[in-house]
């Protein structure tokens, strides 16, 4: 495995919202891969405490299904723990055998933690992953546009890494925001007028209840 971070450093970076996603080569269920291999398409990099866990499990046979919608988003899934590769081989097979689902995406195998430590998934000292659950979307450009973290005992909602990934994708397209609970289709939230004649000349309406707070109509550009 080889990490690219940027730095000599023997600390990892400070991964944050907007700095670029440390790059590495690593072994997985796929063969090699790196993460710059993903230039050009979203990803959802994301990492599980351990193999033959049932919450991890349920994550993904529950990624594995939504997978195909990730692809119409033209987004990736790449995936990490600390478990060996041959691990990795025996839990995807485990899966199709017990869940009748196929795990289509790569597992990246990270025993000695670099990738974990590089992504400020695991402290310096830590001796183990037992508390890793962590999500990185990233974008076409590498840059990490969104972070969650969970603990061992939660599981993750899929379907929401879904509707980021995709409120992301509208925000960008269309600059606007998106409100709390936005789904694809749903009216977006525009830009704030930038002087105080617009603010006052503001008409209230359903779709603009304030001056600082207004739907963008589906469709509108």
């Amino acid at each position: 495995m080889e990490l690219t971070t940027g730095s000599q450093s023997s600390e990892a970076p400070m991964i944050t919202i907007g700095t670029l996603a440390p790059d590495f080569t690593a072994r997985t269920t796929l063969g090699q891969r790196s993460l710059s291999d993903y230039r050009g398409r979203w990803l959802v990099f994301f990492s599980h405490p351990a193999d033959f866990t049932p919450v991890c499990t349920s994550e993904f046979v529950t990624f594995s299904k939504l997978f195909p919608a990730f692809q119409e988003l033209n987004c990736d899934l790449l995936a990490l723990s600390v478990d060996s590769l041959s691990s990795h081989i025996a839990w995807v097979l485990s899966i199709k055998e017990r869940f009748d689902v196929s795990v289509t995406f790569p597992l990246i195998e990270d025993p000695s933690m670099s990738i974990a430590r590089a992504y400020g998934m695991l402290p310096p000292d830590a001796l183990d992953s037992s508390t890793v659950r962590a999500s990185f979307v990233i974008d076409p450009d590498g840059v990490i546009r969104a972070i969650s973290w969970y603990p061992m005992s939660v599981g993750r909602s899929v379907a929401e890494i879904l509707r980021l990934v995709t409120a992301l994708q509208t925000s960008d397209a269309d600059a606007v925001s998106t409100p709390e609970g936005w789904q694809s289709g749903d009216p977006a939230i525009d830009a704030a007028p930038l002087s105080l004649e617009d603010a006052i000349n503001h008409q209230p309406s359903a779709a603009a209840p304030d001056w600082y707070f207004r739907f963008r109509d589906k469709g509108a550009k």
